[in-house]
């Protein structure tokens, strides 16, 4: 089985600091004897801003640009010291051009192929340390990349971590119902979308149309916590958080 696990900034890098333990546990539920994994991690700029002592998100292009290039080794150096002695980890770092132009869409399959059979773990991310459009929101976020490389390497699951339980609906006076499967994401559902955290650049919304694009491309999706020490266990059997069907392709 091929799994796509994005994880967002809220769990990896809360407060600009990388959260190791959470990102050990998620590693730890990896069953690596039987299936692929492809990361898609954000939290670079997060991670950067930690490391270059800034408080604050910058709102300047530069600052940001070079937040994530401090940031993108921090975060592969935990990477590779995760999966030591279990699996070798390759870093990419994608564009939206990667996925508009044939040619380098193509390569860019080929690549992940090759990776793949290799037994290598694709760790990826957007390229915020110089691509000016991902970081002024042309592309969207990392829950679109996601979705687009889930689609790229026909995976079976991409799972969505992130700090709440799945979509949750209004529910009158009550606490609000988490919303278990989604067939169809319809205009009323976006809707009741908003908000998305201070350090990162997606939230609810991103999430539900990267696994409106992912499940319609037949991937299977699930929105989970992340911070559950099962969450990509239970999430792939259906358990817990809010689950897209795979749409079966003609």
């Amino acid at each position: 089985m091929r799994v796509v696990i994005k994880v967002g900034t809220s769990l990896i890098a809360p407060g600009g600091q990388i959260n190791i333990n959470l990102l050990r546990g998620m590693v730890d539920q990896f069953d690596l004897s039987k299936n692929e994994y492809l990361i898609v991690t954000s939290g670079a700029i997060a991670a950067g801003m930690s490391g270059l002592n800034l408080r604050k998100r910058p709102t300047g292009v530069p600052r940001m640009q070079a937040c994530a290039a401090v940031g993108q080794s921090k975060l592969m150096h935990t990477y590779e010291r995760l999966f030591f002695g279990k699996k070798i980890v390759a870093q990419l770092l994608l564009s939206s051009d990667d996925f508009t132009s044939s040619i380098r869409y193509r390569n860019l399959q080929n690549t992940l192929a090759e990776l793949l059979s290799l037994g290598v773990v694709p760790i990826v991310n957007e390229n915020d340390s110089v691509s000016v459009r991902e970081l002024e929101g042309a592309f969207g976020d990392n829950d679109e990349l996601s979705s687009l490389l889930a689609t790229a390497v026909k995976a079976d699951w991409l799972l969505l971590l992130t700090n709440v339980d799945g979509f949750m609906i209004p529910n009158g006076h009550k606490k609000p119902r988490l919303q278990r499967v989604i067939r169809k994401l319809t205009p009323a559902l976006e809707a009741q979308c908003n908000g998305k955290s201070s350090l990162g650049r997606g939230g609810m919304l991103s999430k539900l149309r990267a696994a409106k694009l992912a499940s319609e491309a037949g991937v299977h999706v699930a929105i989970v916590n992340g911070r559950h020490p099962q969450a990509i266990t239970l999430g792939i059997c259906g358990k817990i958080g809010t689950y897209f069907p795979g749409q079966r392709l003609s």
